[in-house]
């Protein structure tokens, strides 16, 4: 079922690291691309340095004011839980979406149709879900119950486990995966200068490092996510320009439907060349929402339960036109190049790139190059955010001496520092075992941590031994399912979250024990997290 299954050999689309596909396929249309049938001459590629070093330089800015907001850890970890609706949505977003958007979703789009949409209805599915019954329950229980302030506190919080298994375990797993997908993006950005501006790839990977380490490590979560806003909103414009554009290109909207059909009819089909297992492998991919920390930690800076209604709202708005903006781009694409039959589109995956870079002028192309770095930076960033925040608060903390707040800050910091620079040693390699294992991620994330997620809000009978089977059966699961020929048929996070679901349950009610403080507590986070809850005004003495 073209990119719901697998093409050409290669990974299914939703398996594949879009961040180093994005930045291998990039810089090679933009070495032979431009102008139709000419290589770009020394002075567009002068006016795409340009267009780059002026969004290096505002991401440190940006880094530079978030470091002048951070007092202490809940500051650096947490943004001080101060986060605006609009931020948040737009941060999640970009550190989640934006690599796919600009290049596997229009790549899948071109070769097969519409029938590949369904992999982007079920993420925004799965996305405002995860809005309207995680972000609030989890923003108001992680503050009732002990102030916790990463996923793991939470889980050893809310189910007051003494034997920091709970903690210790979580907090592993999400080291060890989010050191492999920094390392990820760190090839990325290695690969894309490489091949953009014909830098060696060492250099191009100390560039992306370090300006991305130099806002995380000073900014800390707020610098991240300023920065993932700022490209969010970069991500939206060139979403939005580049069919625009091309559109007035191909003759409009009658032109352009007309040049399609003429190249398959089937192409404007939601439903044409699929299978009832495909689509239901690409609408699945949005059950991962909720598992994954680097996102569902948005949630839980906000700064009051209540504004996850707006966040949804733009949260999704985001996600809705950003999607339409790579279909769109793909389907204007197809009639694009069918009215062009002199220009070649020898990879479809570039559909994005190579329009933009022959329809713009080189310094607006460079800005579209800014966003594919956007892409890149912003992944790793708030990977690099949470890696540290389960070093410092989920393993040092449980062994450490008492600390100061600026000594904390000074760990965070360091924790960002130490998790670069291995996950920089393990990118020197380039090994592709790396990239596979950063492609069961999604899934092991999203079948590990998001029913025992979902029911540690909503279930009050939810276990500690109960989470820890969830969470390894999760895992095992996905691992086994997607190394397997299953994986082929069937997206491994559907029998890996459902089993996990069973498990956690099963297990819960055989262990439980009533609890009068987690009832307490449980009680109290579903009454704040109402939408018309009001917290009582402080009295003055």
């Amino acid at each position: 079922m073209g990119a719901l299954g697998s093409k050409g050999g290669k990974k299914p689309v939703f398996l594949r690291d879009w961040n180093f596909e994005l930045a291998r396929i990039a810089g090679i249309h933009v070495l032979h691309v431009g102008h139709p049938n000419k290589g770009i001459p020394l002075t567009d590629q002068t006016f795409q340095i340009i267009a780059i070093v002026l969004y290096l330089a505002g991401m440190v800015a940006i880094g530079y004011f978030a470091f002048r907001q951070t007092k202490d850890l809940d500051d650096y970890m947490l943004a001080g839980r101060g986060l605006k609706p609009g931020t948040a949505a737009l941060s999640a977003g970009a550190s989640d979406m934006s690599g796919w958007l600009l290049l596997g979703l229009p790549g899948a789009i071109y070769v097969s149709g519409l029938v590949e949409a369904w992999i982007a209805i079920g993420l925004t599915i799965g996305a405002w879900l995860n809005w309207k019954f995680v972000a609030p329950r989890l923003r108001s229980y992680t503050f009732v119950s002990k102030n916790s302030i990463t996923i793991p506190s939470f889980f050893e919080n809310r189910l007051k486990d003494t034997s920091r298994l709970l903690r210790v375990i979580s907090g592993v797993i999400i080291l060890v995966f989010f050191t492999f997908y920094v390392s990820s993006g760190m090839v990325a950005g290695g690969v894309f200068f490489e091949n953009s501006f014909g830098s060696t790839f060492l250099t191009g990977m100390l560039i992306v490092a370090g300006v991305t380490l130099l806002y995380t490590l000073f900014g800390g979560f707020l610098g991240a996510t300023l920065t993932d806003v700022a490209q969010g909103i970069l991500m939206l414009i060139a979403l939005i320009a580049v069919p625009l554009v091309a559109l007035n290109a191909t003759g409009g909207i009658t032109a352009t439907l007309d040049s399609i059909r003429a190249v398959n009819p089937d192409l404007l089909s939601i439903t044409a060349g699929g299978s009832v297992l495909g689509v239901i492998s690409a609408a699945a991919w949005g059950l991962g929402y909720v598992g994954q920390p680097h996102i569902i930690v948005r949630f839980m800076a906000l700064r009051t339960p209540q504004d996850a209604t707006a966040g949804r709202r733009i949260g999704i708005g985001w996600m809705i036109l950003t999607a339409l903006g790579a279909v769109a781009t793909a389907l204007i694409g197809i009639a694009y190049f069918q009215q062009n039959p002199d220009l070649t589109l020898s990879n479809p995956e570039t559909v994005f790139l190579l329009l933009s870079q022959t329809l713009f002028h080189p310094f607006i192309a460079g800005l579209v190059l800014a966003a594919v770095l956007a892409a890149i930076m912003s992944t790793i960033s708030s990977q690099l955010i949470v890696s540290s925040s389960a070093l410092v608060e989920d393993l040092y903390k449980i062994v450490g001496k008492d600390a100061t707040p600026k000594q904390l800050v000074m760990l965070g910091r360091v924790g960002v520092l130490l998790v670069a620079v291995v996950a920089g040693l393990i990118a020197l390699q380039q090994n592709s075992t790396i990239l596979d294992l950063v492609g069961f991620a999604w899934a092991g994330f999203g079948a590990a941590f998001g029913p025992v997620v979902i029911l540690s809000l909503y279930w009050k009978k939810l276990s500690t031994w109960g989470t820890l089977a969830s969470m390894v059966t999760g895992a095992v699961v996905v691992f086994i399912w997607g190394s397997s020929p299953l994986g082929d048929i069937l997206y491994e996070i559907v029998p890996g979250f459902a089993a996990s679901l069973i498990v956690a349950v099963v297990v819960s009610l055989l262990t439980y024990k009533p609890n009068a403080e987690i009832d307490a507590e449980f009680d109290l986070a579903a009454e704040q997290a109402h939408p018309k809850y009001v917290a009582p005004e402080k009295v003055s003495v």
